[in-house]
């Protein structure tokens, strides 16, 4: 893999989109730092301080510690994923938005304004339940989160939050046309990379304190690495289904037929469903979190990453949007009718809708094979780790987002880099005819 990126500084265009991708980044982590007005920091942090491990930890995890800073990229990037789903969703039932889906460029255009309104809608509202829950809250000492309560501090926060995400969702949208890899995924990245130091420096003073045995934070690194290879193994993963092309003939000669193959990965939705999962559990739970009424706080008890409800309605989602995501990317029926006019057959099956139907049942088996593997990778290390109180929240779900985007972001930085050297070969080339 090195041996691929060694001649990466000598491509100009593909260094000018990794400077743009990580200056962005650069100012999405410096947004993280700058407080929303109104809020007492010490009592939040000490408030968060007791929510490690729980679902605002998870949430926290998410935002790169925007929330627990409460900055004004608080409400971090997921109102926008929420408003994708639901355009998504939409657009199976609503005739308008699947006409618009079918019409190019110009309909996905319109989809994401749509979403664009969606997002800042999904803002004013989850900014407003935050601020009225902050406002009922207080630190471990007594003392009060927001300093000064009413409509003025409630409207600041919506203004500022929403603000916020609508900065990162066009930070997002830049990164993916003018950088290197999808702005969105990059920018929840860096937000749980960003973590890691403060996670390392927390666990090294528990190993002083003598309340962490060495042992285990032996046992704990075996077994992240152990996810990781699990994750890059199944993400390399494929079906290739055979396909043979008829004999020719041209002229005089006949031509063999030639056999090809159509690659199906095994988890083609990538890590969108545990990110759709988790914006959906997340989008409610938030706002019951600030909520100081009991059977609001049972719910958001219940909630919590390592409990069965959550886990369960996580798996749950995990497979949905496995299916249903991998629906929209991949048709089978267009597949058959592509290879049926090239000429292409699968050996055994008849060319056209037995063709569609042998691909979907293959890619039907494939994909229930990939939820259960990120419904395992998910949910397993999360629910194992949290019985030994680790000092941070740590979860297959981030080491999956980390090591998803990675590798799709080092096959696009490679994917440029082929492009450049076919370039290359088309300009030195010269091609030489026959004088007369």
């Amino acid at each position: 893999m090195a041996s691929r990126f060694d001649n990466l500084t000598k491509v100009p265009e593909l260094n000018r989109r990794i400077f743009f991708t990580l200056l962005f980044l650069a100012v999405y982590r410096i947004g993280v730092f700058v407080p929303t007005p109104g809020i007492n920091g010490e009592a939040l942090a000490a408030f968060f301080q007791q929510a490690q491990g729980t679902l605002l930890g998870f949430i926290n995890m998410f935002s790169g510690g925007a929330l627990r800073n409460f900055s004004v990229f608080a409400l971090g990037i997921m109102p926008y994923i929420s408003a994708s789903i639901i355009l998504q969703l939409l657009t199976v039932v609503v005739p308008h938005l699947e006409k618009l889906s079918k019409e190019g460029e110009m309909g996905r255009k319109k989809i994401v304004q749509y979403t664009r309104y969606g997002t800042v809608l999904l803002s004013i509202i989850q900014s407003l339940g935050i601020s009225v829950g902050l406002e009922n809250m207080r630190g471990p000492g007594g003392a009060m989160i927001v300093l000064n309560s009413g409509w003025s501090f409630r409207l600041m926060t919506m203004i500022t939050l929403t603000s916020g995400t609508a900065f990162i969702m066009w930070l997002g949208e830049q990164i993916t046309e003018r950088g290197i890899g999808n702005g969105i995924s990059l920018i929840i990245f860096a937000g749980i990379v960003a973590r890691m130091p403060a996670a390392i420096g927390s666990t090294l003073s528990l190993i002083r304190a003598g309340e962490m045995s060495i042992f285990f934070i032996i046992f704990l690194i075996v077994f992240m690495f152990a996810v990781i290879a699990l994750i890059v193994f199944m993400e390399s993963g494929q079906r290739k289904i055979p396909v043979q092309y008829p004999k020719r003939v041209v002229g005089r000669k006949m031509y063999g037929g030639q056999s090809s193959h159509l690659p199906l990965k095994i988890n083609m939705a990538g890590v969108i469903p545990p990110i759709f999962a988790s914006s959906i559990i997340i989008f409610p739970a938030t706002i019951t979190n600030f909520i100081d009424i009991p059977w609001v706080k049972v719910i958001a008890s219940s909630l919590r990453p390592s409990g069965i409800i959550y886990n369960v309605l996580y798996v749950v989602l995990i497979v949905f949007f496995c299916y249903f995501y991998t629906a929209i990317q991949f048709n089978p029926s267009d597949m058959a009718d592509n290879l049926k006019k090239n000429g292409g057959f699968v050996p055994g099956i008849r060319p056209g809708k037995n063709t569609s139907d042998y691909i979907d049942k293959v890619l039907s088996r494939i994909t229930l094979g990939g939820a259960i593997y990120l419904s395992a990778v998910s949910v397993i290390p999360s629910i194992l780790i949290s019985d030994f109180n680790v000092p941070f929240f740590f979860g297959g779900t981030a080491l999956l987002i980390v090591v998803g985007v990675a590798m799709d972001t080092a096959q696009q930085i490679e994917s440029h880099m082929l492009a450049r050297q076919y370039d290359g070969l088309l300009k030195r080339g010269r091609v030489k005819g026959r004088r007369g």
